[in-house]
């Protein structure tokens, strides 16, 4: 947590900290991005409601609202450090390690474990996971078009990336995929009551976590004595160097792929087709030129939802930003959210518009060595699953969704959805 010291600016009266500032939706909390954006760029704010651990007198965090900032933070990894924690609560050391793999660590590690894993992403691979998810959005749709009614989150938007994720991991077993497919909602839902059900919220996440561990590490075990034709096989056995990926660093990236895999692609879809149904002449632009326009709408689908909403950085030495002295130690958030709605990047940034052709969004982060190495893998999915959508499932309208509470997913817990034939 950030060292405390009474030198401080007062907490902004625009307060990012609260619980119900997050249970408001997009919309409402545009309203006060926009003038902390306008205002006050930089700002500080008194620690996350709901931490799991008691902050220390006087503590908080910068908060970075505009998008130049956020990418100027994000391509400083020498000033911003990721290997404190990337959540805007404090999470045990031992929950950090293990849950977050190469995401909660810096150079040269960092470099180190994000190339062994690449090096199981062989050319090979890539082709049989993008013809799975070719074949997984046919058959969802398939599925869909039986039904007139349902909840689309559970339907669809739910069941592909976790189907992608199992299915390229090579776990076969359905009944460990649900458990798998548990552990990894239980791995962000933590903050949300409903979710809980009177847990406290480091039980939830440490009971997740070692559902997960304990499934990669088993499967990891077994590809071992065993290799087969998949993507734990293949990590198992990477090599870069001399060096390969321990049974602990195998798990916490299988962690990291459960939960950062599923939910950013699980949400853009759910926030994509509601988007459709709000705004149909969208809907048909892209329906009526899939190939043509289907590149720059992807990058508006992930604008638009912002799948992850924030994340933090600590300073590792005092440095000066818009006016403000940032110490060494302070966490400094930074709200992809706010980022993605900038009006002096984006035109008309409240406009969802599948021909933006300049969207240098930062859904997949704000670049640097941390932009986010599964992006291609998403955007497969979400350029299969629109297409089979838009081409077979016209008829398709969402209606409200319910939002899950908290401050780092944009996560959409329901959506109820109609489907009309045409004759």
């Amino acid at each position: 947590m950030t060292t405390a010291t009474t030198d401080r600016p007062p907490y902004d009266e625009v307060s990012l900290s609260p619980l119900s500032f997050w249970a408001r939706s997009p919309e409402e909390r545009e309203a006060d991005f926009a003038v902390l954006r306008r205002e006050r760029p930089i700002s500080w704010h008194p620690p996350a409601e709901g931490a799991m651990m008691p902050p220390e007198d006087g503590a908080g965090f910068w908060a970075v609202t505009r998008h130049a900032d956020i990418v100027a933070v994000s391509k400083d990894p020498e000033t911003f450090c990721s290997g404190e924690g990337i959540q805007m609560e404090d999470v045990p050391v031992a929950i950090l390690e293990s849950a977050s793999s190469f995401l909660a660590t810096d150079a040269p590690r960092h470099t180190q474990l994000r190339r062994l894993v690449s090096a199981a992403f062989t050319p090979k691979r890539v082709r049989t996971i993008e013809a799975q998810i070719r074949d997984q959005a046919r058959r969802l749709v398939d599925e869909l078009l039986t039904t007139e009614r349902g909840d689309f989150v559970a339907q669809v938007s739910r069941r592909l990336p976790q189907w992608t994720i199992f299915e390229m991991m090579g776990l076969e077993d359905q009944e460990v995929r649900e458990q798998a497919t548990a552990a990894a909602d239980g791995m962000v839902s933590w903050g949300d009551e409903d979710v809980r059900q009177g847990r406290e919220p480091a039980e939830l996440l440490w009971e997740s976590l070692l559902g997960l561990m304990r499934i990669a590490l088993e499967h990891a075990e077994a590809r071992r004595a065993h290799p087969a034709d998949d993507l734990m096989s293949n990590l198992v056995q990477a090599e870069v160097d001399g060096e390969r990926l321990s049974d602990e660093e195998i798990a916490a990236f299988f962690v990291l792929l459960s939960v950062a895999g599923n939910d950013t692609t699980r949400n853009t879809i759910s926030s994509t087709v509601r988007a459709f149904t709000r705004y149909p002449d969208q809907r048909d632009l892209l329906a009526a030129d899939l190939d043509g326009r289907m590149g720059p709408a992807i990058d508006e689908f992930v604008r638009w939802a912002t799948p992850v909403m924030t994340f933090r950085r600590t300073a590792t030495r005092d440095v000066e930003l818009h006016g403000r002295h940032i110490r060494a130690g302070d966490w400094v958030v930074l709200f992809y959210a706010s980022g993605n709605r900038d009006p002096e990047v984006f035109s008309d940034p409240m406009r969802f518009d599948v021909t933006r052709a300049e969207n240098p969004h930062v859904g997949f982060g704000g670049g640097g060595p941390h932009f986010c190495m599964g992006n291609q893998l998403a955007k497969t999915q979400l350029r299969a699953i629109v297409g089979e959508l838009l081409t077979r499932a016209p008829g398709l309208e969402a209606g409200e969704p319910v939002y899950l509470a908290g401050n780092f997913m944009q996560a959409i817990k329901s959506m109820p959805y109609t489907l009309t034939r045409s004759a």
